[in-house]
């Protein structure tokens, strides 16, 4: 079984903040009182959904997610002073690893904020690169294309992915950090409890 505590300690050698938390309310609480008075945006994420951050960060936060309140374009989430999202797979050495279909929620991870704050639970951990990525890939990928209820075939068998050529497709694009991105801090919020897909 991966470790957490060796995740943290890789992390913070790769120069990201981290901060471990044994519950999803614990983390939802700090994060709520370490944002304040931003704009604060949100990559389509069943992690904070669950965690209700949208709920809680939008009485004094202006925050944007197309997944809640008015209706908005995701551009202006990517113009956000913070940006929250998850990640599909983490690796004991500290690859964060995501697979995107648009390419909103990657390219907020990489570039335009002043902070990223990944938030990951414990199911996101393997213990190797390779195992992170078949995570990613057979398991976080199905679930989200059964919730964006596609017509692809890990969609429709919920088992694996087909690497499909299907116009539904939504793994087109693979972004790994190794490090903090230059110019924008981020830290790693992780929780000791099973979160999101």
């Amino acid at each position: 079984m991966a470790d957490l505590k060796k995740a943290a300690e890789n992390l913070k050698a790769r120069g990201f903040s981290v901060q471990t938390f044994q519950t999803a309310e614990e983390a939802a609480a700090y994060l709520n009182g370490a944002i304040d008075g931003k704009t604060v945006g949100f990559g389509g994420s069943v992690t904070l959904r669950d965690m209700g951050l949208y709920e809680s960060l939008s009485t004094h936060n202006s925050v944007y997610w197309h997944w809640q309140g008015t209706p908005i374009s995701t551009g202006e989430a990517e113009k956000a002073q913070i940006y929250l999202s998850s990640v599909n797979g983490l690796d004991e050495e500290g690859d964060l690893i995501n697979i995107d279909g648009n390419g909103n929620r990657v390219a907020s991870m990489l570039y335009g904020h002043e902070k990223l704050y990944l938030v990951v639970g414990r199911n996101k951990l393997a213990g190797t690169y390779d195992e992170a990525l078949w995570r990613a890939r057979n398991i976080a990928a199905p679930k989200n294309a059964q919730r964006l209820q596609t017509k692809t075939p890990c969609a429709v068998n919920g088992d694996r992915c087909y690497d499909c050529k299907s116009p539904a497709r939504i793994c087109r694009g693979l972004a790994v950090l190794w490090r903090p991105m230059s110019g924008m801090e981020t830290e790693i919020v992780l929780i000791d409890q099973d979160l999101g897909f």
